[in-house]
């Protein structure tokens, strides 16, 4: 770490330590069983001391309220990262625009996801953590990177696909070019490890192959620009399904506020939110039944805010009905999520600290992605030296 990082608001970790019990409570636990030459295991990964060290970036759109399949996914295994891998993690409001948004709330939902990051356990004294727009290199790299890669590449990406549909023919071309965007995002900071779900593998396969071809145009004779990343499976147990579907993700976008636990929902909402999610007429909870998405993804949850062990579970709730257990998963959920909404509240209410932390966050992203954008720039043919 440079040591303008050293000499960062002194504020920030004494607040944090005050107001985020949520870093030092039950965080994820369990491991995916995906593993191949380019995934990597998380528990393997945090292991070898090659990769300890190793960069890691993430980031989750702001828009709309962050929700439990957010949290469970993708924040709460940041705070675990952060003490393993040099963790960058950004707040990414130009993916947010690739859809229609709301310009008027974009501004306080960037913000407003910033806070939840450091009331979850996120400490920006180890792990910077910024606004993509507020490093250009974020869009400047994604140019350069659009002149490289071939349309039906972009083509073939089954998120565009899916969401074209949706969209129709005013589909945006931002969206089209979403995956080039972020490909610029991972290659900027020569992440070596880039946490990720099933829906995110093709992604950074791109990712991949564009830098591939970068190299091959315009590096055969020199040093290569981009580092190749690896994915970092996110831990078994962390996709949350809707609560009115088990078998989609739970989602920001859904049009059913009850399909989602939202980080801000009241104690009395989630468990207005569970007692109607969606259950079966099936007898007694189970895990592996292909046929029972809900009952899976239930016990799943309730795995994950209690820590508890597949089978300590099974021999404590495998017997109960829907009605006895759904007061059960409430009662976790509330206690699980309850310091993460009382930190929140405060680190938002001080919007001094927040922007600040955001600041330096930025500074840090950029000493770095500016290195890489000069390099990138510079095998190109673009002289970036000041006339």
């Amino acid at each position: 770490m440079l040591v303008i990082w050293a000499l960062m608001l002194g504020r920030a970790s004494s607040l944090q330590r005050s107001l985020c019990p949520a870093r030092y409570g039950p965080a994820g636990r369990g491991v995916s069983q995906s593993r191949s030459s380019t995934f990597v295991r998380a528990s393997d990964a945090s292991s070898e001391a090659n990769l300890r060290r190793q960069r890691v970036l993430s980031g989750v759109q702001p828009t709309g309220s962050l929700h439990l399949g957010n949290y469970l996914g993708a924040i709460r295994q940041w705070v675990e990262y952060q003490h393993e891998y040099d963790s960058l993690f950004c707040v990414v409001d130009m993916h947010a625009i690739t859809v229609p948004h709301d310009a008027k709330t974009l501004s306080s939902e960037t913000m407003d996801a910033a806070a939840l990051y450091i009331a979850a356990g996120v400490d920006p004294d180890i792990a910077p953590i910024f606004v993509q727009s507020h490093v250009s290199a974020h869009a400047e790299l994604a140019w350069l990177l659009n002149c490289i890669t071939p349309i039906n590449w972009l083509e073939r990406m089954i998120q565009y696909k899916e969401k074209k549909e949706k969209q129709g023919e005013l589909v945006a071309v931002g969206l089209f070019d979403y995956p080039v965007l972020m490909a610029a995002d991972i290659l900027l900071y020569q992440a070596g490890l880039v946490p990720v779900g099933d829906d995110q593998r093709q992604h950074l396969e791109l990712t991949r192959d564009i830098a591939r071809r970068f190299h091959d145009m315009y590096c055969k004779r020199k040093q290569r620009v981009f580092r190749e990343p690896k994915a970092l499976i996110v831990k078994e147990g962390s996709r949350v399904m809707s609560l009115t579907d088990g078998t989609v993700k739970m989602s920001k976008s859904a049009p059913l506020d009850n399909s989602r636990i939202n980080l801000s929902d009241p104690p009395d909402l989630i468990a207005s939110k569970i007692k109607k999610c969606k259950t079966d007429q099936v007898k007694g909870l189970e895990w592996d039944n292909p046929d029972r998405p809900e009952a899976a993804n239930l016990l799943n949850i309730y795995q994950s805010v209690t820590g508890l062990e597949h089978e300590a579970i099974l021999r404590e709730v495998s017997d109960l009905s829907w009605g006895a257990f759904k007061p059960r998963l409430t009662d976790a959920v509330v206690a699980h999520l309850e310091p993460i909404q009382r930190a929140y509240k405060e680190i938002a209410a001080d919007q001094h600290y927040l922007s600040q932390t955001l600041k330096q966050g930025a500074y840090r992203a950029d000493e770095i992605a500016t290195r890489t954008l000069d390099d990138a720039k510079s095998a190109m043919g673009i002289n970036i030296k000041t006339i």
